[in-house]
């Protein structure tokens, strides 16, 4: 509610539209040569929300769903298709959504607390699932969403 749509605007741009925008460019390419892998960057906050973060949230909810549906539609052409999603990230983003301060410190404490692995996930934690995905150990995944967030959304 704090939001204009110019900013919406921007956050689909960057967050949805840019994927779209990608698989347009290499999906015909992949069809050609009837073989491929995609993966997309999403976020838990696509999967189960983020206060505060309604259109982001939107967005990469939209990926994942994107990502299901490009997976079931190219899979006779061998292309896999699956999606990333990190956790909270220690990153100077969320440094900068928390704030500095009291308040921010509070809210960084409360992400980690709330973290099975009681810590905020690293930039490092991401490159060895994708590299994972993007092997020929990966070959028979596809339309899979997988959480990197140190067990914050696992589910039963």
């Amino acid at each position: 509610m704090e939001t204009a749509p110019d900013f919406w605007d921007k956050v689909i741009a960057i967050n949805l539209k840019g994927p779209l925008n990608l698989h347009h460019a290499v999906l015909p390419h992949m069809m050609r040569t009837g073989q491929g892998k995609i993966i997309n960057i999403a976020s838990d906050a696509g999967r189960v929300g983020s206060s505060g973060e309604a259109v982001y949230s939107a967005c990469k909810g939209g990926l994942i769903s994107f990502t299901k549906t490009i997976a079931r539609e190219c899979a006779a052409r061998n292309i896999v298709v699956n999606a990333v999603c990190p956790g909270p990230t220690d990153t100077p983003l969320l440094l900068s959504v928390a704030g500095d301060g009291e308040y921010g410190k509070q809210i960084y404490d409360r992400l980690q607390k709330a973290i099975p692995l009681k810590r905020l996930g690293q930039p490092a934690d991401l490159p060895g699932i994708v590299a994972f995905l993007a092997s020929d150990d990966a070959n028979f995944i596809t339309g899979q969403t997988i959480s990197v967030s140190g067990g914050l959304t696992m589910h039963g």
